[in-house]
């Protein structure tokens, strides 16, 4: 089993940036590919971006593409989102998910088996 407990949302304006934590416990010696995904009210949950646990790789939804950044710290079993230039349709809980992989990178909520409870990233116009 994995806990994943996220931070660092907040209310902003529009333009600004935050970094998002989310830092894992319980079983973190096995490997695991990250992802981030984002509901907004009243609407699916989305995937936002994904890194794997070999290489690093990246995978992010277009809209984010230019402006958000996903990395990785093993040693600190942590996980950020750099956020930047944030507008007023990024608003939404911001969840991380864990899954148990290699080298892949994952954008289906389905594919995770372990989430955080969220922290809500507000940003007014």
């Amino acid at each position: 089993q994995v806990q994943l407990v996220e931070s660092g949302g907040g209310l902003v304006q529009a333009g600004d940036s935050l970094r998002l934590s989310c830092v894992a416990s319980g079983r973190t010696s096995s490997t695991y590919a990250m992802g981030w995904f984002r509901q907004a009210p009243g609407k699916e949950r989305e995937f936002v971006a994904a890194i794997s646990w070999r290489y690093g790789r990246t995978n992010y939804t277009s809209s984010v593409k230019e402006r958000f950044t996903i990395s990785r710290d093993d040693a600190k079993n942590t996980v950020y989102l750099q956020v930047n230039s944030l507008k007023p349709e990024d608003t939404a809980v911001y969840y991380c998910a864990a899954v148990r992989d290699y080298s892949g990178t994952y954008y289906r909520h389905q594919d995770y088996d372990y989430w955080g409870q969220g922290t809500q990233v507000t940003v007014a116009s």
